[in-house]
Formats: structure tokens, sequence, C-alpha cells
């Protein structure tokens, strides 16, 4: 019997009236593999996590943007792709899309529903991306799609990365 478990998934409540919690951490099964993907691996660099799944037609339409934008901005930004809330086959849309030869690194959520750090961060649906500062803060959370050049504004405007 395969036991997966989720390391420290620490959630801090920003205190806005309802406002989303904050996930500043999550140690979660590489997508396809046996080792581990820890956001505090990558502390020092800005990191932008998005979760994606073969059945969202969003994830379709944005994932070749984000593959774009990883292979040009690497190794300043680190993408991460977690495959979440999966009915399908994760690894082959990661496959589709070149992810892992356009730098990103592969996870996927655990849980039930696998949708632990989906629900951590307060995601509404799926696509949703994460924007991590280098220390490891969440600055924002995107709901829906996001094009290239969006994405592109995004990482600019937050890590001055172009």
């Amino acid at each position: 019997m395969l036991l997966v478990a989720i390391g420290v998934v620490v959630i801090t409540s920003q205190g806005h009236g309802g406002a989303a919690s904050e996930v500043t951490n999550f140690d979660l099964p590489a997508l396809g593999g046996s080792s581990q993907v820890k956001l505090a691996d990558y502390r020092g660099k800005p990191v932008v996590v998005t979760l994606f799944a073969s059945w969202c037609d969003n994830c379709v339409e944005e994932l070749p943007g984000f593959a774009a934008v990883a292979k040009s901005l690497s190794p300043n930004v680190v993408f991460i792709g977690v495959n979440s809330l999966e009915t399908g086959n994760g690894v082959a849309m990661a496959q589709r899309f070149h992810l892992a030869a356009s730098g990103f690194v592969l996870a996927r959520d655990v849980g039930p529903g696998l949708s632990n750090y989906h629900d951590a961060l307060g995601a509404r649906g799926m696509p949703a991306t994460a924007f991590y500062s280098p220390e490891g803060r969440l600055l924002k959370l995107d709901q829906g799609g996001l094009t290239e050049s969006a994405l592109r504004s995004s990482i600019h405007q937050l890590f001055g990365v172009s």
C-alpha cells in the first residue's frame, strides 16, 4: 500500500474579514515520481505556482503561454505546476505542453478530492496561479486562466523580472 504524506502545510489567516488563507509552505509528491516538491527548497527565488488538471479547458488555453514564459525566465523565476482536482491523466497533460522541458517542477495535489493545496489557497476553481516572494510569502492569487502577456505583466510587477 502506498502511503502519501503531505508534509507541512502552514496556513495563516490574514484576518481581513473572510480573506483567503495564505499558504506559506507546501510539501507535495512529485508528479510521476517518488520525490517531494517543497516550496521551502526554492527560497531566494520568486516562485509561480499554477494549478492545472487535464479536464480544465482554461488550463489547456493557458499552459502554452506558461511554458513559454517559464522557458524564457528560468532560472530567475521558479515555475511549479501542481496537478490538482485531477480525474484524468495529469502526467499526459504535463507532457502534452512540455512543462518539464520548459523548466517546470511538477507536483500533484493530495488529500480527499486531490485538493488539499488547492483548498488551502482558497481557490474557487481551476486554473489558479499563486505568486510567492523569494522569502516564500504568498503575494497574489489569480483565479482563472491567464494569458501569456498577463502572466508576464504579473511577474514583472511583483518580481521586477522581464
